[in-house]
């Protein structure tokens, strides 16, 4: 295996998330707020953020994959688990750890569209936004990062390297 660099050190991934919560906080206050966690990249994520909000919460868990393996989207976006209670009439947001072409996100937005949410955002930790092929609105940023493949806080390859808790990539 190859040097792993960091790209963002665990510190500003913590300050960021605090001011995120902080933002999402004020643009809810006196409304309860249903996250999607999406399995399982941004589990970190929005466990980190969920404990920064201070509104009613619930959180919720979708999976969908593009990638089987690899370091590149196969193109081919599989539901592999889909909610288990209504998002009807409530004010959801998606946490999502990366944002690439955007097709995943797409496809998952116009999705969860379809189950008439009375508001639906999306929150990503980082944005390759050089890379996007696909009209995805993101509502809450974390970085916007250059395009390198990126693991660490929630970011696998291969399952590996989850756990790390900064952003890394391989070293060139």
């Amino acid at each position: 295996m190859e040097e792993l660099k960091v790209l963002i050190e665990e510190e500003k991934i913590q300050q960021r998330v605090k001011e995120i919560a902080e933002q999402i906080t004020k643009d809810y206050e006196g409304k309860e707020l249903t996250l999607i966690c999406i399995l399982k990249g941004s589990t970190f994520f929005t466990v980190d953020l969920a404990k920064r909000i201070n509104n009613k919460l619930k959180i919720e868990f979708i999976q969908v994959s593009s990638y089987h393996e690899g370091t590149i989207s196969s193109g081919n976006i599989e539901m592999k688990l889909d909610l288990k209670e209504s998002i009807q009439g409530k004010d959801v947001m998606v946490v999502e750890d990366i944002i690439d072409t955007g097709r995943t996100l797409s496809y998952l937005m116009e999705h969860l569209k379809t189950k008439n949410p009375r508001s639906l955002k999306l929150c990503t930790l980082l944005d390759k936004p050089e890379r996007r092929l696909y009209e995805v609105k993101v509502d809450y940023v974390g970085f916007q990062i250059p395009d390198k493949f990126v693991i660490g806080y929630g970011l696998d390859v291969n399952e590996q390297y989850r756990n790390l808790p900064y952003v890394a990539y391989i070293g060139e």
